[in-house]
């Protein structure tokens, strides 16, 4: 078994909380690294590259759900335990007095084949023979700018029957995971996380439809019908530029994030909001 951390960067205490689960992991014989980056700031054994995740049987992220999120990218399907820093999220569940016990669990459920993981839908965009990375949140569609002067013009339809259309800073389309981050500063709907669907909001759009929930198998399909340039967004990363006029289908990826451990409460973590 491998086991690879990620560590919140420049964060003191993530680094040396990510130290101590590498050093209790070790001591059951287990083979365990640490992030090129967090590894530098302890001064340690040389760490490695976060590309490695994909390769390891769990990935451990020390931080906050954006450091969850990074680790999830990378592990591309690789079961991750979250550790928070004190405060909850909707992602990490573990505290940090309880991370060692919980890292151990799970390396003992998985040398008895027994490690309880749940999955966690993924967005990916396809347009004209190029795809986005996997989104954990949302996959966005909008012009160069937003406000006066900016957005698109463009049809919005679900399995090919029209939903809207119009005029609107961008389409935003998200996981129930993402339901409380992008989605829900543009008054899109809060989803538990045990709701399996698809949230389609558009975000400032002049006329438009209620945000809707649609199956999560939908494809979901943006034409864009204006001239100046279109931006494809995954999970606020990796902006993709497009011109002239171009139709993107966003759909639930093949391969879902995995997440091991104890369960966050939502409902104790959207207190966490307000």
């Amino acid at each position: 078994m491998e086991v690879g951390i990620v560590a919140r960067k420049g964060n003191p205490r993530a680094a040396s909380l990510a130290a101590d689960v590498r050093d209790a992991v070790r001591e059951r014989g287990v083979s365990v690294w640490l992030d090129e980056v967090t590894a530098e700031y302890l001064d340690a054994e040389p760490g490695r590259s976060v590309e490695e995740l994909a390769g390891c049987d769990l990935v451990v992220a020390v931080g906050g759900d954006g450091t969850f999120l990074f680790a999830a990218r990378n592990a591309d399907g690789t079961p991750v335990l979250g550790v928070n820093l004190g405060e909850v999220g909707f992602l990490n569940a573990v505290p940090p007095d309880d991370a060692e016990s919980a890292v151990l669990a799970e390396v003992e459920r998985f040398q008895d084949g027994g490690m309880t993981v749940r999955e966690a839908p993924r967005l990916t965009a396809y347009v004209d023979g190029w795809s986005s990375l996997p989104a954990a949140n949302e996959i966005v569609v909008g012009g160069e700018r937003r406000g006066h002067g900016g957005g698109i013009d463009y049809e919005l339809r679900v399995n090919d029957s029209l939903y809207s259309g119009g005029h609107a800073d961008g389409v935003l389309v998200a996981t129930p995971t993402g339901s409380t981050a992008y989605n829900l500063s543009e008054r899109g709907p809060l989803v538990h996380p045990g709701v399996s669907t698809l949230i389609i909001n558009e975000m400032c759009a002049e006329g438009g439809m209620p945000p809707i929930a649609v199956d999560p198998d939908s494809t979901v399909t943006v034409s864009v019908t204006s001239s100046g340039p279109t931006v494809v967004v995954s999970d606020g990363r990796n902006p993709r530029e497009l011109t002239g006029a171009v139709e993107i289908d966003i759909r639930r990826a093949e391969t879902p994030m995995r997440i091991a451990g104890p369960e966050a409460d939502f409902f104790e973590a959207l207190g966490k909001l307000s």
